[in-house]
Formats: C-alpha cells, structure tokens, sequence
C-alpha cells in the first residue's frame, strides 16, 4: 500500500465506493472524531491525504500529520482550512467545487421567487386566526420579474447557474466579480458591474456567491445595504459572514430591505446570543412574517449531491496523490 487516506468523521456504510476509485494502492480509514483533535495520533502519523466535511483543520492540527500531503475540503467553501499553514508546509489543500451547483443556484433562485411572488406573505396570511381576506396583497416585495434587475456578487460555478435561471425567469441580470476575465459576462448574455457599488445600486434582487475569504468577510454591511434600491431583496447562499445579518434586521425593520432569504448564518448552528433576525423568524414577529425564510445551511442537500460529494472528493484526492496531476487546488492567492 503506497498511503493512507483519513476521513476525519464517518460519513457512509462502508468504503466499497472509495476503494473503487482509489485502488489498492491507498488504504482508507474513517475515523470518528468529533474534532481533527480527537483523531488518534497512529492514525494521523500514516495520513498522507486528510478528508474535512465538516471540522475545521487548524495550524496546529497539522502538527499531528508529519506525512500528510494533500487535504480535500469535501464540499465547495475552504473557509474551515488554514490554508496558509498548508501552503507553509506545501500541502496541497484542494475542493469540490461542482458537487452542489444546481441545488444551490435552484435554492437561491426559490428563495427569491417565494418572496418576489408574495408566497410567504399569503402563506401567512391565509392562516392567520381569523385569516385575510380571499384576495391578493398590495407589497413591496411582489412584482414584475422583468422589471427588476437581479445582482449577483460573485460569478463562479454556482453564481453563474444562479445568473442563466434568472435571466430565464426574465430578469434583467447584472454581476460583480473581479476574478473573472473579461468577456465572461457576454458568453452568458448578461451585464458587469465595474465596481460592487454599481452592482449595488442597480440590484433589486442582490444574491451572495463569493467564497469566504479575509476580502469578502463582512462586504456587505449597513453601508452597503443602505446603497440597494428601497424594497430590494437579499439572497445569502454562501457564507454567513459575508453579510452582517444585524445590519440586515435593521435594514429590514426600517423597510430600506423588502425581504431576505437565508441560508446561512455568521454561527452555525446558531448559539446564544442568537441573532435578531433568526429570534424574529422563530417568534413569527409580524416585522419579519412573511419577509423572511431561514433555512439551516441546506441548498445542497438532495440524494445526488451528496453521492457527488462522495464520488468528487474521492476522485480529487486520488489525482492529488496519484496525478496524473492535482484538480481544484486552491491556490494561495485565493486566501
């Protein structure tokens, strides 16, 4: 056997898959921490490559694993990695990055519509005691998808499936993302901000696909919700962080921002002192009711992504031990 690749928490059954795709010539192990602490130092000493679903992986965990080689980050976002104390140690730290792109961008796209279309403001209504009326409501957030202009920051895999949905559902779709060469924008038939203040002040509908990273931790404050058009809708799909959610309550509370739709937190799962708005969603406050969705970090969720996730991460650290050359390396100047 050539190395030993450790899964840091047992995810499946077995490991009929992951040895189809890694051969004999790696051994697999599935560990059953509850952190990267926790793995036994036997194990960690024979760990050529190291597989992170959900822990995170510190300077000093890496102490621990003298032969590791490559770590594979089993889902998109690498925010949970050091990636720099990697590099120091020129371990290749690589991703999944296509493993969940439709259901990310069809839950983005659902969470905007719901709002758009008024469907949480009726669903609430139609079961208060005694419910509304039997007729349509007069909102902010219910209009014309052709009349609005739908923003994208950050347009990679997932924010590019998200800007062709919302181009088929009509809206004008314009984006912002100074990684991407030129020309991008008019392969996909849409517009470019030059700066995030213009995609600001054009988005009724802003939605979040950037990764987490130490530029786009907190890009989106009060001062920038305060630049979208009154009545626009915020979309977060990506990471928590990225947005100031307190800043989004008060946006929110004070009508600035129509709606929004959440899946993800600055803390996940949630600790107290929980956040404004996940207090409000929960207590059905009437400033949020039919405003707001919160789900708990799940637009990747179906049966086929997660065998992706499998099939993906296994293939990736196969090519980073084996080659014939390394696929979806994170680079240091992405961090």
């Amino acid at each position: 056997m050539a190395g030993m690749v450790l899964y840091s928490e047992t995810l499946y059954p077995d490991d009929a898959v992951e040895r189809g795709i890694f051969g004999p010539d790696i051994g697999v192990v599935f560990a059953r921490a509850a952190r990267i602490a926790e793995i036994p130092d036997s194990l960690a000493a024979e760990a050529e490559g190291l597989m992170i679903f959900r822990h995170f992986l510190t300077g000093d965990d890496l102490a621990r694993f003298p032969r590791l080689r490559a770590v594979v980050r089993m889902g998109v976002g690498y925010d949970r990695l050091d990636r720099a104390a990697c590099a120091r140690r020129g371990i290749l730290v690589c991703n999944v990055p296509d493993y969940g792109t439709t259901e990310v961008a069809d839950h983005a796209m659902a969470l905007a519509l719901a709002l758009r279309r008024g469907l949480l403001l009726h669903h609430a209504a139609q079961r208060a005691a005694p419910p509304a009326a039997w007729t349509y409501l007069d909102h902010p957030l219910i209009r014309r998808n052709d009349t609005l202009t739908f923003g994208i920051l950050g347009l990679g895999r997932i924010g590019t499936a998200v800007a062709l949905r919302a181009k088929a559902f009509g809206a004008r779709v314009i984006a912002y993302d100074p990684y991407q060469p030129n020309g991008v924008e008019r392969a996909l038939g849409i517009a470019r901000a030059r700066s995030l203040e213009d995609l600001l002040a054009a988005a009724d509908t802003l939605s979040l696909h950037t990764p987490l990273t130490p530029e786009t931790r907190g890009m989106i404050g009060a001062a920038e919700l305060a630049k979208l058009p009154r009545g626009a809708v915020v979309v977060n799909t990506a990471r928590g962080p990225i947005l100031d959610i307190e800043a989004l309550a008060a946006a929110m509370q004070s009508g600035h921002i129509a709606g929004a739709g959440l899946d993800v937190l600055p803390v996940e799962p949630p600790v107290e002192p929980i956040p404004t708005l996940l207090a409000a969603y929960r207590a059905r406050a009437p400033w949020v009711e039919g405003r707001l969705i919160i789900t708990p970090h799940s637009a990747f969720h179906t049966p086929e992504a997660w065998h992706d996730i499998r099939v993906k991460s296994a293939e990736t650290m196969r090519a980073a031990l084996l080659g014939p050359r390394p696929q979806n390396v994170i680079t240091p100047e992405m961090f």
